[in-house]
């Protein structure tokens, strides 16, 4: 059984409720994710914030020349998270769906990581490639 740790990017930057939205996305644009978990002093998960949470404020934003929203406006509170020990196929049957492209990687609360759909998608192409050659 594979486990997320095996795959996750451990080091990403991270969020703060009182960030503003164009500091925030200088930092999304800057890793490459989708999205960036929002965490308190201590690294705990608490919220989310994606492209697609942001892009209907920043057409706002925009045609007022406003970047007074702090990421704590557009967050997701709940974030939909997965621990290092959950396993990559049942986390592929989760990304199969209309759930996110990337999760929050969590120990307790503290983000430790972020894994995506195309890491997922890599280890399966990995995977498969291995069970071709044994046959």
């Amino acid at each position: 059984m594979a486990q997320v740790n095996e795959i996750m990017r451990h080091s990403l930057p991270m969020l703060t409720v009182d960030m503003s939205i164009s500091e925030a996305l200088d930092r999304m644009l800057e890793s490459g994710l989708s999205g960036l978990p929002v965490v308190d002093v201590q690294r705990h998960i608490v919220g989310f914030l994606s492209e697609q949470d942001c892009i209907p404020k920043l057409i706002n934003a925009n045609y007022y020349c406003d970047n007074r929203a702090k990421v704590s406006d557009l967050m997701r509170s709940t974030p939909l998270t997965v621990t290092p020990d959950t396993d990559v196929f049942e986390l592929a049957r989760m990304m199969g769906g209309p759930k996110p492209k990337l999760y929050p990687v969590v120990q307790g609360k503290k983000v430790i990581g972020i894994v995506t759909r195309q890491q997922v998608m890599r280890f399966l192409n990995k995977q498969l490639k291995t069970c071709l050659m044994a046959y």
